[in-house]
């Protein structure tokens, strides 16, 4: 992909979404920090509905050190892995209060020292709460990334490098958004909406779907039309089976 079409594709999703934001909700870099931790392998929706219970309780690190694991259990056991996640939350707030006086730091080594931050969360972290122009690569990045062609790489920190690299710099801040929210609604894992998507001719993926005559893009998934589904072979049955030669015979008797 050349970088005049990266370049569209960014003003494109850019005048659909001039102000993205995250979808996890949070009221300081700390509650982020917790919120990003708990969503990994869980939804934001299932994050955000466990949070709205925990954080009128624990807002602090110094609050969740004294909840403990089992006073946090609770409220995040609806979300997967909820028993590490504790364990790690927990581990996180007592060391970012015995090493950084409490605040979450904005340093992406620091961070990543944390229990349970990894670099993906580190670069929410930093981008969201710092502003920094950092693009955290979460499965929906990878796929979309890799799809359109927009970055390819093996495995999340190679598309996060090339996408780094390539992304206009007016654009960087807001790529990680604008790309996990395309990933997340549009350009989707089984049946991506080509049809609907605003950068479906700067898109470069192969197998994209394309409207069919007559059927509305923003009715998905989209289905073949009925004439051009294949017709089910219909089974033979034993009585049609039998009855065929018989009926050659006659027709050889009748002709001779």
């Amino acid at each position: 992909m050349n970088p005049q079409k990266r370049r569209q594709i960014f003003e494109r999703l850019a005048a659909a979404n001039p102000n993205p934001r995250s979808e996890l909700e949070y009221g300081s870099p700390f509650e982020l920090l917790v919120a990003v931790v708990l969503s990994a392998q869980a939804t934001d929706k299932g994050v955000n509905k466990a949070t709205a219970r925990l954080f009128p309780v624990a807002r602090t690190p110094q609050a969740f050190v004294k909840l403990g694991v089992d006073g946090l259990i609770p409220y995040i056991s609806s979300i997967g892995l909820f028993n590490t996640k504790a364990k790690n939350v927990v581990a996180l707030s007592q060391k970012l209060l015995d090493e950084h006086g409490g605040r979450v730091p904005r340093d992406r080594d620091a961070l990543e020292q944390l229990p349970g931050v990894g670099r993906k969360t580190a670069n929410v972290v930093l981008n969201v709460a710092f502003g920094e122009p950092t693009i955290a690569v979460d499965t929906h990045i990878f796929r979309v990334a890799n799809r359109t062609r927009l970055a390819v790489g093996k495995d999340p920190e190679a598309v996060e490098r090339q996408l780094v690299k390539v992304t206009p710099d007016e654009f960087r801040l807001n790529a990680h958004h604008w790309l996990i929210l395309h990933g997340r609604y549009v350009c989707i894992a089984r049946v991506p909406k080509c049809p609907a998507c605003v950068i479906a001719d700067l898109c470069e993926y192969t197998a994209k779907m394309r409207a069919l005559p007559g059927t509305n893009p923003r009715v998905l998934p989209l289905k073949p039309p009925a004439e051009a589904a294949p017709r089910p072979r219909k089974a033979t049955t034993r009585k049609a089976s039998a009855e065929a030669p018989r009926k050659a015979a006659g027709q050889r008797r009748g002709t001779g």
